[in-house]
């Protein structure tokens, strides 16, 4: 009987990150789920061992499957890859830095209900989040704001690394997602909505977890650009995608 239930984990470089977070992860959802669970660790053009450390726990736990990309296809293109690999009912991603407590993530099973996704909400004030840098929560927001004048998507938390939708619905988007790097999750909301799947987000726990090999400022700065990138792809503006591509775009080093 097929899993009802698929979590992807995209690792890069995560070798000191990714086994605690399997050691959580694992035996919370096997005890809750049993045969109905699968994990999906796509490792992405890691240079440590990260295959190494996932190929060890999928020795010892048969839930576990290892995709490994040699190639730098961005956090996006691993999640796409782990998407066609997915066999669940419900299918759904979280970071390999264990920001997000397995209980949490359980709260988007428990809470879908007839949605097509649910998504972790860092910013109801009902979460539990360790404090943050201010420089970080004001690139979040300053994103954020863009995000809902550029795509009218009313959500006020499209970046946390942990979402949850119906297969069905990552089905149907799949074919349309493009994006692999900073504006994967902006475009996968954003095609989902399109698809009319309805998008709930709740309260979470997350922790800021230390290892991060994001910079800030330049991360900021690639996220806004890669936004509006996006935008003008949907838009009758292409052609200056086109030749942003063939300039700037050299030197960020966006995918499609």
């Amino acid at each position: 009987m097929a899993p009802k239930l698929s979590i992807i984990v995209p690792a890069r470089n995560e070798r000191n990150r990714l086994g605690p977070t399997l050691d959580a992860y694992l035996p919370f959802f096997v005890g809750r789920y049993g045969d109905g669970v699968e994990f999906i660790v796509v490792v992405n053009a890691s240079t440590d061992d990260t295959e190494g450390l996932a190929r060890a726990c999928a020795a010892a736990w048969p839930c576990l499957r290892v995709v490994v990309e040699p190639g730098r296809v961005g956090k996006g293109g691993a999640l796409m890859i782990g998407f066609r690999q997915a066999r669940g009912d419900l299918v759904g991603f979280v970071d390999a830095d264990g920001s997000t407590p397995p209980e949490s993530f359980d709260d988007l099973v428990r809470g879908i209900g007839d949605a097509g996704a649910i998504i972790a909400n860092r910013w109801d004030p009902r979460s539990r989040i360790t404090p943050q840098p201010w420089t970080r929560r004001l690139a979040s927001r300053v994103f954020n704001a863009v995000v809902r004048l550029l795509f009218k998507l009313r959500l006020a938390d499209t970046q946390c690394g942990a979402k949850l939708m119906t297969g069905r619905a990552i089905e149907e988007v799949l074919p349309k997602l493009g994006i692999t790097q900073w504006a994967f999750d902006v475009d996968l909301l954003f095609q989902l909505r399109r698809h009319g799947h309805r998008i709930v987000e709740i309260p979470t726990t997350w922790n800021d977890a230390a290892g991060s090999h994001v910079r800030v400022g330049r991360a900021s700065f690639e996220m806004l650009v890669a936004v509006v990138r996006l935008r003008l792809i949907y838009s009758p503006l292409r052609w200056v995608v086109t030749v942003y591509d063939h300039t700037l775009g050299r030197l960020i080093h966006h995918r499609i």
